[in-house]
C-alpha cells in the first residue's frame, strides 16, 4: 500500500494531466448531439469521388430552402383576393332615397320649384331613382383596394351568401363611374329642376358595398402557405441514386441532401443511440490523444505544467462551447463565430507549432457539430494560418486591428473561391455569410481583453506585457540603471546579443531580450562586488576568502530571484535569472583557491551555481550571450581571430560541462548563435580611425 502511494505521489502531475484530458474528452462528447452522421461528404458542381450509391430505403426528396421561399414568393405574388358584398347596403339605400327625395320634393313643391303641370310624379321619380339604384348595387361599387395588394393578385373571390364565385374587378362600378352611369340613365334629362334633385340626391348617398376581405384573404394564404408540400418525390429502395464520377447538379444535390438528412434521422433506437456515443468518445479521444502525445513529444514541459495544460484544455473547450451556441441559436450563424481568437491567444503565449497544432484539433472537435465540415474546417484552417502569422509579433493594440481586417479579408475570399467552384456562378453564392465574415473578425478583437484576462488568470505573460516590461523607463530597470550602471549596461549589451541569436533560430526574441534586461537585478544588492561597477579602483574582494568571494558572486543569483518575486516579475522571466549561469563554476576564484591552497581539498560547491540548467532556446541563448559578453570585455586585442576563439571556446565549455542538455536547442542551432554573437561583436569592438591631436 505504501509502494502504491509513494508511486501515485510521484505521478501527481501526470495523473493531472491524463484526469484533464479524459475530463475533455468527457465534456466534448456530452456537447455532441446524439445523432448518426452520413458518411459521405459532397458538393454541388463538384463529381462524387465514391462508388455508385444506391438508395438503402425509400425515402422522400425534400426542397431546398430556395425551393421552398420561391414557392412562398410565387403564392404571395398570385395570392387570391376575397371581396365581400354588404348585403344590406342596398336596402339601406334604397330607404334612404325614398325618404329624402320625398321630403326635397315637397320643399321644392313648396318654394315653387315644381309645377304640377310639368313636373313628373312623385311615384314615378321614386320608381326611377330605384331602379338605377337597384342596378348599382347589384353590380357593386367596389372599395378602392390598397396599390401593393390590388397589384400582387391571381384570383379574384366575391362571397355573397356565403358563397364564393370567381370575378374581376371590371365586373364593379367605381363610385365615379356608379355617378356616371346614374346620370346617364336618369329619364329626366328634359327637366332641369327634378334632374339635378334626383341625381343629387343619388349621387350624394352613393357608398360601397363591395369590400375587400383582408382578414379572409391573408388567412387563405397563411392555409396556402402552411400546406406547401416540403418534397417532390419519392426515391425508392434500390434506386440508383448517383454514380460514381457524376457531378453533383441541383437535382442530384437535392436527393443526396435528402438521403443524409433521412439517414442521420433514421437512428432513433436506444441501442444506435449507445452504438453513436461509443463512436463519439472514441473519436473525440483519438482527437485529444494526438493532441496528448504532440504534447508529450515535442513540448514535454508543458505536460509538466498542469497550469500551462490546463490553459490549452480550456481555450479548445472553449471553442467548441461556443459553437455549440452558436449552432443552437442557428446553423446559418456558425461563420459569426470568431474561432480566430483560438490560434491569437495561443500564440499570445507559446510558439507558432503549438498554436497551429491546437488549432487544428479544436476545428476537428467542432467539425463533428456542423454541417458541411469541409468547407468550415477549410476556412477555419486558413483564417487561423493567417491569424497566426499575422500576429506573430503582437506589440501593439493597433496590430490587433490590422489583424481583424485582414481575417475578414481571407475569410471573404477564400469562401468566395470555394462558393464559385461550387456553384459556377456569382449568382448563388449566399453574400450573407460575407455579413457574418464581418462580424466574425470584429468579434476577433474580443481576444485583445481575453489575452489579458487569461494572462492574469494562469500567471502567463503575453508579448504585450513582455513590451512593458521591457521598457528601460520601468521602475525596477531604472534602479539597476542607479544602483549598478555598469551591470545595467552589460544587460543592455546581453540583451542585444541574446535577441539577434533567438531571431536567427525562430525563438521568442521579445521573451530573451525582456529576460536579459533582468537577468543580473540581484548585482544590485551589493554592486560593488562585481568588476563593471568597480571604479575608484577598490576591490571589496580583497577582503574576502575564496569562498566567500565565490559565494558573493554565486548570491547574486538568489537575491535577483528574490527581488523579482518582490516585484512581482512573471515566473518566465524569473526562470533567466534562476538559469543563466546554469550548474556552472566561479571560474576565477575556483582557480585562484586551487593556485593558493594545492594541498587543500576543494569543496566544489562552494564555487559551483545552484541551477538549474537552462531548459529551453531562449534561457540558452541567453547564459551563451551572458558568458560571451562579459568574456569579451576582457580581451586585450579584440580582433578577429581573438573574438573567434573566445565565443568557440565559451561556448564548447558550456556544452562540454551538459550546461544545454535539457534545453531544446541544436547543434546546428548553436552554430548559428555562435557566427551572430561574433558578427556583432566584431560591430562592437571593430577599430576606429586614429585622428590627429
Amino acid at each position: 500500500m505504501k509502494k502504491l502511494l509513494l508511486y501515485l505521489q510521484n505521478r501527481q502531475t501526470q495523473m493531472a494531466s491524463v484526469l484533464l484530458f479524459v475530463l475533455s474528452v468527457a465534456f466534448v462528447v456530452y456537447l455532441n448531439p446524439r445523432e448518426a452522421k452520413f458518411k459521405y461528404e459532397f458538393q454541388k458542381g463538384k463529381p462524387w469521388l465514391y462508388e455508385n450509391l444506391v438508395a438503402p430505403f425509400d425515402f422522400a426528396v425534400v426542397k431546398s430552402s430556395e425551393e421552398l421561399e420561391k414557392e412562398r414568393k410565387q403564392l404571395r405574388n398570385n395570392k387570391t383576393l376575397f371581396l365581400v358584398r354588404e348585403e344590406g347596403l342596398k336596402t339601406a339605400a334604397l330607404s334612404q332615397f325614398e325618404k329624402e327625395i320625398s321630403r326635397k320634393w315637397r320643399l321644392a313643391k313648396d318654394s315653387g320649384l315644381l309645377t304640377t303641370n310639368t313636373s313628373p310624379s312623385l311615384a314615378g321619380v321614386v320608381q326611377n331613382g330605384k331602379k338605377i339604384i337597384s342596378h348599382i348595387y347589384d353590380k357593386g361599387v367596389l372599395k378602392p383596394i390598397e396599390s401593393d395588394v390590388s397589384r400582387n393578385y391571381g384570383e379574384i373571390l366575391l362571397t355573397e351568401k356565403g358563397i364564393s364565385k370567381a370575378v374581376s374587378f371590371e365586373n364593379f362600378y367605381t363610385i365615379k363611374e356608379a355617378a356616371m352611369y346614374a346620370r346617364t340613365n336618369l329619364p329626366y334629362s328634359s327637366n332641369e329642376e327634378v334632374y339635378n334633385l334626383v341625381i343629387g340626391v343619388i349621387i350624394n348617398n352613393l357608398d360601397y358595398n363591395i369590400l375587400f376581405d383582408e382578414n379572409t384573404t391573408n388567412n387563405y394564404l397563411k392555409s396556402q402557405l402552411d400546406n406547401i408540400l416540403p418534397t417532390k418525390g419519392l426515391v425508392q429502395r434500390g434506386e440508383l441514386v448517383i454514380f460514381k464520377g457524376n457531378l453533383v447538379d441541383d437535382e442530384k444535390f437535392a436527393k443526396l441532401s435528402s438521403l443524409r438528412q433521412a439517414y442521420e434521422g433514421s437512428f432513433s433506437t436506444k441501442a444506435s443511440l449507445y452504438y453513436i456515443l461509443f463512436g463519439q468518445i472514441l473519436l473525440v479521444s483519438i482527437l485529444f490523444l494526438v493532441l496528448f502525445l504532440f504534447l508529450y513529444q515535442f513540448r514535454q514541459r508543458i505536460m509538466e505544467d498542469v497550469s500551462k495544460l490546463t490553459f490549452i484544455l480550456v481555450n479548445v473547450l472553449l471553442m467548441v462551447f461556443m459553437a455549440k451556441i452558436v449552432m443552437d441559436f442557428g446553423v446559418e450563424y456558425i461563420y459569426l463565430a470568431p474561432f480566430p481568437i483560438l490560434p491569437i491567444v495561443m500564440r499570445s503565449f507559446f510558439d507558432t507549432r503549438i498554436a497551429l497544432f491546437v488549432h487544428m484539433v479544436a476545428m476537428l472537435l467542432i467539425g463533428f457539430l456542423v454541417p458541411n465540415s469541409f468547407e468550415f474546417i477549410f476556412l477555419q484552417f486558413i483564417a487561423g494560418i493567417f491569424a497566426i502569422i499575422l500576429v506573430n509579433n503582437l506589440y501593439k493594440r493597433g496590430q490587433l486591428f490590422f489583424t481583424a481586417a485582414k481575417i475578414i479579408a481571407v475569410y471573404c475570399l477564400s469562401y468566395l473561391s470555394m462558393a464559385i467552384i461550387q456553384e459556377g456562378s456569382f449568382k448563388q453564392i449566399e453574400m450573407i455569410n460575407f455579413a457574418y465574415f464581418a462580424g466574425n473578425g470584429f468579434l476577433t478583437l474580443i481576444s485583445f481583453p481575453l489575452i489579458y484576462m487569461e494572462e492574469k488568470l494562469f500567471g502567463f505573460v503575453s508579448d504585450v506585457s513582455l513590451l512593458e516590461l521591457s521598457d528601460t523607463n520601468n521602475p525596477l530597470l531604472r534602479e539597476l540603471a542607479q544602483k549598478a550602471p555598469g551591470t545595467f549596461q552589460h544587460s543592455l549589451q546581453v540583451a542585444n546579443l541574446a535577441e539577434a541569436a533567438v531571431l536567427s533560430i525562430n525563438g521568442n526574441a521579445l521573451l530573451v531580450r525582456t529576460g536579459a534586461l533582468y537577468h543580473d537585478i540581484g548585482k544590485m544588492t551589493y554592486p560593488m562586488y562585481f568588476i563593471e561597477n568597480q571604479h575608484t579602483g577598490l576591490n571589496p574582494h580583497d577582503e574576502l576568502s575564496f569562498e566567500e568571494s565565490a559565494q558573493m558572486i554565486i548570491g547574486h543569483v538568489k537575491e535577483g530571484i528574490k527581488i523579482a518575486k518582490k516585484n512581482n516579475l512573471p515566473d518566465v522571466l524569473i526562470d533567466f535569472i534562476r538559469t543563466h549561469h546554469g550548474t556552472t563554476t566561479v571560474m576565477y576564484f575556483y582557480k585562484q583557491y586551487i593556485k593558493n591552497f594545492p594541498e587543500q581539498e576543494v569543496d566544489l560547491k562552494k564555487f559551483t551555481y545552484p541551477g538549474p540548467k537552462p531548459f529551453s532556446k531562449e534561457t540558452a541563448a541567453l547564459m551563451m550571450a551572458d558568458s560571451v559578453e562579459a568574456a569579451s570585455r576582457s580581451m586585450n586585442k579584440p580582433d578577429h581571430d581573438n573574438i573567434d576563439k573566445l565565443v568557440e571556446s565559451i561556448i564548447d565549455h558550456q556544452m562540454e560541462s551538459g550546461q544545454f542538455e535539457n534545453a531544446e536547442i541544436t547543434l546546428r542551432e548553436i552554430k548559428d548563435i555562435k557566427k551572430i554573437f561574433k558578427k556583432m561583436l566584431m560591430n562592437i569592438y571593430h577599430v576606429r580611425i586614429q585622428y590627429p591631436e
